[in-house]
């Protein structure tokens, strides 16, 4: 009995046949816009995501301010750490210091908010960026109004606290213009 052979396999080109190539994509769910407008050209893309996306458009001289930052709150920790009467002194012009250990506190706390700057340095995690300069903004905001609320209580002006006030309104604004420099969503191109 001689065996039927089957008939040879049509092979189908899907490649170039466009209905079917189309079909295949939409039951993918790939070629057509996402919620964020952007069309993927295939499924690994979507579900990893498109790295352009992530990626942080830094506004010019971030890096810099981040840098005098984590250098300048590293600086005035060290010195209310080892030296807290030279601290008060320079920035009061007073020569009484009651206590050293809430001089030392303040520098423990710098440091803390200077480890988490220079961390934030090395990141290039949105995130990340915008809650230190957060921070930051925040500390020289209460910074600013404890030193005006005691200025206001005491009859002298030192010229110690005057620069102190001034630098720490520029570091405010300095830090919230980076903040949603870096929150600002990228233009599409």
């Amino acid at each position: 009995m001689a065996a039927k052979q089957p008939p040879p396999l049509m092979k189908k080109h899907s490649q170039t046949d466009l209905v079917s190539r189309l079909k295949t994509r939409k039951i993918l769910g790939v070629g057509g816009e996402d919620d964020d407008g952007e069309v993927h050209r295939s499924k690994i893309s979507q579900v990893l995501g498109n790295e352009i996306k992530f990626a942080v458009r830094e506004p010019l001289g971030l890096r810099v301010w981040q840098l005098v930052s984590a250098v300048m709150f590293s600086g005035v920790a060290v010195m209310a750490l080892a030296f807290p009467d030279q601290l008060f002194n320079a920035i009061f012009e007073e020569e009484l210091v009651s206590s050293k250990t809430p001089i030392r506190l303040y520098g423990g706390a710098l440091l803390s908010i200077a480890l988490i700057l220079w961390n934030a340095l090395y990141t290039a995690e949105k995130a990340i960026i915008r809650w230190s300069l957060l921070a930051e903004a925040c500390y020289f905001a209460v910074q600013f109004l404890v030193t005006t609320v005691s200025l206001t209580e005491s009859s002298q002006i030192a010229t110690g606290v005057v620069l102190l006030l001034v630098s720490r309104a520029l570091f405010i604004i300095i830090s919230i213009y980076y903040y949603y420099q870096v929150g600002r969503r990228p233009k599409k191109v």
